[in-house]
């Protein structure tokens, strides 16, 4: 049976008595037919949801029926990558009001994300966000709740929990490979001129400001806080929120560790002085008393060495991972576990994308999945999207520089 002899189907029921909401929740428990086109919107077009467009054309039965940004450019962009027919506007209302989108996509400044979330999951759309999940603490308990009551399925973009080598090494650690874990270190570290200042032709005109504010204070016109907005507090969180999110929900996926007790921070402008509000070299070290467990994160633009990995230091030896490879090291003395080492992705340890595995693809595959199958569960539904994104807040909380009014 496909999608319109189903449809049919419910029809004739109705009219024989049965009630159309049991119906409809057997339809939407059922799910989409395998040959049912997904229809998507994008909410947000800039350049990581194109990136992230890029693996579409590799999920069967999917396209763009909608597009929506506050930047006629990005709009534009998003145009090139979407249906002939579909719509572009720059009021995500409208986007969320279309019975020819069923699931949407969205890539905004954090800002944006909880409420949106809770907009489309009102609105009947499943979702796909990027992370950070909340850009506050206090907005997890809402965009939770829109979820469930809903029953949208919500994916949160960190890819880790989909890719297949941090899959196994997952499961060798919570077998006991390397003990008991009381020391997890994690970096992400670049060496890359990210905060000069340039001279923007950027014209206001293009931009909706306003609501691209959304529910930021009221402020003039900036260009350069529009395109790096993740360096600026009112619209994102520095470099806790934007990279450490990713290894720190790996963490609690790995341990189930929910989220830090405390955080004790410390940051520095080395590169971005008087250019950025969130500094460019910081460390935070969490604890979680509950679980004996110290959590040690550093990142920085001054410096690649080590690149992007996590370390599980464990009572029998050490699991490293990054984003193409798993490392089993026996701790000095010890005689468990083995060495070994499996390689997916080409280049040196700790980079920030390898050719393999596509993480992306593997996440948005995952996503699709579990909309055509409401059985099945996201990855990354919204519980652990709030806690990855409240450990990253408790570590801005306990910089110095954090803006005390919003403490």
């Amino acid at each position: 049976m496909n999608r319109r002899e189903a449809l049919s189907a419910t029809a004739a029921a109705v009219v024989a008595g049965e009630p159309l909401a049991r119906l409809l929740a057997v339809e939407s428990s059922r799910g989409f037919y395998a040959n049912d086109q997904l229809q998507i919107g994008l909410i947000g077009v800039g350049g990581r949801c194109r990136h992230l467009v890029r693996s579409f054309p590799a999920l069967p039965n999917v396209r763009i029926t909608a597009v929506c940004d506050v930047w006629d450019a990005a709009l534009d962009a998003g145009r090139k990558l979407a249906d002939p027919k579909a719509l572009a506007t720059r009021r995500h209302e409208e986007l969320l009001a279309r019975k020819d989108v069923d699931a949407v996509l969205i890539c905004t400044p954090d800002h944006w994300h909880v409420p949106l979330t809770i907009a489309a999951c009102e609105a009947g759309k499943d979702v796909y966000v990027e992370k950070p999940l909340t850009h506050k603490p206090e907005e997890g308990p809402a965009v939770i709740a829109a979820q469930n009551k809903y029953r949208r399925k919500v994916q949160v973009g960190t890819q880790h929990r989909s890719m297949t080598h941090l899959i196994e090494a997952r499961r060798l650690l919570r077998e006991g490979i390397i003990g008991t874990v009381h020391k997890v270190q994690c970096t992400w570290n670049r060496n890359a001129p990210r905060a000069q200042r340039y001279k923007d032709t950027l014209d206001p005109r293009t931009v909706d400001w306003k609501r691209f504010l959304g529910n930021a204070p009221d402020q003039p016109f900036d260009p350069y806080k529009f395109r790096q907005w993740r360096w600026f507090w009112d619209f994102g969180g520095g470099l806790f929120t934007d990279l450490m999110v990713h290894w720190i929900d790996t963490v609690d996926w790995f341990l189930d560790v929910g989220e830090p007790a405390e955080a004790v921070s410390i940051g520095d402008y080395f590169s971005a002085q008087g250019v950025w509000e969130t500094p460019d070299t910081v460390q935070t070290l969490l604890r979680y008393p509950h679980k004996q467990l110290q959590v040690h994160f550093e990142g920085t633009f001054s410096s690649n060495r080590l690149g992007s990995m996590c370390e599980f230091r464990g009572t029998e030896g050490t699991l490293y991972v990054d984003r193409g490879r798993y490392e089993i090291i026996p701790d000095r003395g010890k005689n468990r576990p083995e060495p070994r080492q499996v390689i997916l992705g080409a280049g040196p340890k700790g980079l920030d994308f390898y050719d393999k595995p596509d993480g992306e693809l593997l996440h948005l595959t995952q996503w699709i999945e579990c909309i055509r199958d409401r059985s099945k569960s996201p990855a990354c539904p919204a519980e652990a999207g709030v806690r990855a994104a409240a450990a990253a807040h408790k570590a801005n909380r306990a910089l110095p520089m954090f803006p005390k009014k919003a403490r």
